[in-house]
């Protein structure tokens, strides 16, 4: 990778610093399709001030000034008890974690009726490096009701998603019209039942595709056609036939076991691999031109405990990698079912998550249930390896690695997901400036309240969601990430990266 010099310290304190500590709100649950606003309470504060002046009286009343500069002490004081937050640091009672507005480019939150585990990001015809606002993103999902027959697929179009307003009360420094937007964000959302709950969703990668897979707690894989509530939601009035609330195929090689992992391949069009609980991985092929599915009754076997994640190679047909609760990745030829071609113990607890970089794929990112991730170079690793070495692994995390993903264009920015309700942007680019340790002019390290210095690499903090599970990159709006938690989903894009 290429490497670019550290930032000084203060330019990273503005980036890492995306939350302080103020004083606790009440914020009620809005209910399905509806998005928090995060400024009603600073556009009502700007209509109560009204002040009318008298044309025959020049003199302001001094008890209005005297009002008016207490109130103007009151936000001193006020703006006085907000700080910055590092995680690891203890909020005292009544303290709760505020957004610093600034950091983000955009920020918008919205609630669920039921949690969603799992989603993805589909394609759009908006185009490719969209910078401009109000920004749009189609997502689909699935959730986790509290009744079997009471979960959804949802595809959701999520529109008018302003940038973010700074302290100043601006969206944006330039003049742009397209950036000057007042309007509240909007979602719409078509459904379809789905038998049991969500465990996973994946779409396909491919562009002139719109085909998701869902992995349910039934031990059942699903094959959905979204292109029809697609359609229904960019053209109002549109009527979905009942034959696509209904799933393609069922995909039934796993039995009743459930899983959790499944990957489409970017390579082969319809390739489609899913991981269940006892360790076994199938193969099923859907031909995107006959509508035609042929699921492999043969699994790949060799894990000895769950299958946890999949990723097809970014770059090789044949090639796929698979990390378990047994420690390890290995890296698997489809040719053979019975071996691994590669088989490495990676962490010293559950390899959760994995991403494979698109860039480089050599490349390999893994995160574990003790809080620790790293990052790999394959042509390092070997079968008689017995401790391998990364070529990076942070402990920052105080919880386990829920997800896990390459930036989609740059090679060394990595989001990282935690059980401690923290995502991290990570920039492999960055390292401290030899020239200024050599001079001892180096600034002095971030550290937080547990003690931890903050590294160089780490370029962001975001925080606000409770049981994250899981965060994909927005392949067509540089830089914008989506989450998902059990307090509902973020969609956001920081100053950072």
């Amino acid at each position: 990778m290429s490497k670019r010099a550290q930032d000084n310290d203060e330019d990273m304190r503005e980036a890492k610093s995306a939350y302080n500590v103020g004083v606790r709100t009440t914020v009620e649950d809005e209910g399905m399709g509806e998005f928090e606003d995060p400024w009603e309470d600073e556009v009502e504060s700007d209509q109560e001030v009204i002040i009318e002046n008298d044309d025959d009286d020049e003199d302001m009343d001094m008890d209005q000034v005297n009002n008016e500069m207490d109130q103007d002490k009151d936000e001193e004081d006020a703006d006085k008890d907000v700080r910055v937050y590092l995680p690891g640091q203890a909020l005292e009672k009544d303290e709760v974690l505020e957004a610093d507005q600034s950091a983000y480019e955009m920020l918008h939150s919205m609630n669920v009726k039921w949690p969603c585990l799992s989603f993805d990001i589909l394609w759009d015809q908006l185009g490719d490096e969209r910078c401009t606002f109000p920004a749009t993103a189609y997502v689909v999902t699935g959730t986790q009701a509290d009744l079997s027959q009471n979960n959804e697929v949802l595809v959701m179009k999520m529109s008018q998603l302003a940038k973010t307003k700074n302290d100043d009360g601006n969206q944006s420094d330039s003049d742009d019209d397209d950036d000057d937007v007042e309007e509240d964000p909007i979602l719409e959302y078509k459904s379809m039942k789905h038998a049991g709950g969500v465990n996973r969703i994946r779409a396909m990668p491919q562009r002139d595709q719109q085909i998701a897979a869902t992995w349910a707690d039934t031990g059942k894989v699903h094959i959905w056609d979204l292109a029809p509530h697609v359609r229904a939601l960019d053209q109002p009035g549109t009527q979905i036939p009942e034959s696509a609330k209904k799933p393609l195929y069922t995909v039934e090689s796993h039995g009743r076991v459930e899983g959790f992992a499944m990957d489409w391949s970017e390579t082969v069009p319809g390739r489609l691999l899913t991981g269940d609980l006892n360790g076994k991985i199938y193969m099923t092929s859907l031909n995107c031109q006959t509508g035609t599915v042929t699921p492999d009754r043969i699994p790949f076997v060799g894990h000895q405990s769950s299958i946890e994640d999949l990723q097809w190679s970014p770059s090789e047909k044949g090639v796929f990698a698979s990390c378990s609760a047994d420690q390890t990745v290995r890296i698997w030829d489809i040719r053979s079912k019975k071996r691994a071609g590669l088989e490495v113990k990676v962490h010293n607890s559950d390899v959760n998550v994995i991403s494979w970089n698109k860039k480089l794929p050599y490349m390999l990112a893994s995160g574990s249930d003790e809080g620790v991730f790293s990052v790999w170079d394959l042509r390092q690793l070997s079968q008689s390896a017995t401790n391998p070495t990364p070529i990076a692994t942070f402990k920052w995390h105080q919880a386990p690695i829920t997800s896990i993903e390459w930036h989609p264009t740059d090679e060394s920015v990595l989001a990282v997901a935690g059980a401690d309700d923290q995502i991290t942007l990570w920039d492999f680019s960055v390292e401290h400036d030899a020239e200024e340790a050599m001079n001892g002019t180096n600034q002095k390290a971030i550290v937080n309240e547990a003690g931890v210095e903050v590294p160089p690499q780490l370029m962001f903090v975001h925080q606000g969601q409770q049981d994250v599970k899981e965060l994909h990159w927005h392949r067509q709006i540089p830089g914008c990430v989506i989450s998902t938690a059990g307090s509902g989903f973020n969609i956001f894009k920081t100053i950072s990266i």
